[in-house]
């Protein structure tokens, strides 16, 4: 498919998402897609290898976690780390959004962290970072918001990364259908977390249930 193929698509998706995204948003956008599909030949960086499958399992389905994280922020700046963020999804589509969100993404593979900050660069992200780190090692500055998106269960996840929280911080965790076993897991491992949110993202040309779940510690352990 041409370029312009692509973008029509991708401009009626996050006008259905009521993203109010600029051309140059989109422009960047594309130019993101450009890039994953040229790196991912010889990086490996996804499974997914034809352009308009990326367009809508990848940048489409990060940009339905845009509303709820815009919700989340009420206008304040945020940082949020990706983790396991591979080719950059969500954080490089969140970057890209949303210029307020400061987005760090985390991945133990270095060709992964690197490609994300050549996106940076190219793109002009002063707000991307790459980090090549196993996220419990990581040295970084808390974050108000950690995200990931097919990286982990949902007790390892919030295990590896609770050090990486500011008080009052929250885990923004991407699923498919609900995931009642890892919820299971989570309480049972983690009893002082609390799950106080689900909510079903629409994820516009995609046939597949999606969800977010919101996580966060509660303010003293449960007895």
């Amino acid at each position: 498919m041409t370029e312009q193929a692509l973008r029509a698509p991708l401009a009626a998706a996050a006008e259905t998402l009521s993203l109010g995204l600029t051309d140059l948003q989109l422009d960047r956008l594309m130019d993101y897609l450009g890039l994953l599909s040229k790196w991912n030949k010889v990086y490996n960086l996804t499974a997914v290898r034809e352009p308009s499958a990326m367009l809508t399992q990848h940048l489409v389905d990060s940009l339905s976690l845009i509303p709820p994280l815009r919700r989340h922020a009420a206008g304040q700046q945020l940082r949020l780390m990706d983790v396991g963020s591979g080719g950059g999804l969500p954080g490089v589509v969140i970057a890209i959004c949303d210029p307020s969100i400061d987005v760090t993404c985390v991945d133990a593979v270095g060709k992964k962290a690197f490609f994300i900050a050549q996106v940076a660069a190219e793109l002009g992200l002063p707000n991307l970072h790459g980090e090549h780190s196993r996220v419990e090692k990581l040295k970084a500055a808390p974050f108000d918001v950690i995200t990931s998106r097919a990286f982990a269960s949902l007790a390892d996840f919030t295990e590896w990364t609770r050090m990486h929280l500011k008080p009052g911080a929250v885990w923004a965790a991407m699923k498919g259908q609900h995931p009642t076993e890892e919820l299971n897991e989570l309480a049972q491992r983690a009893p002082e977390l609390t799950v106080f949110h689900v909510e079903q993202l629409q994820v516009p040309g995609l046939d597949a249930q999606r969800c977010l779940l919101w996580i966060r510690p509660e303010a003293t352990p449960s007895t």
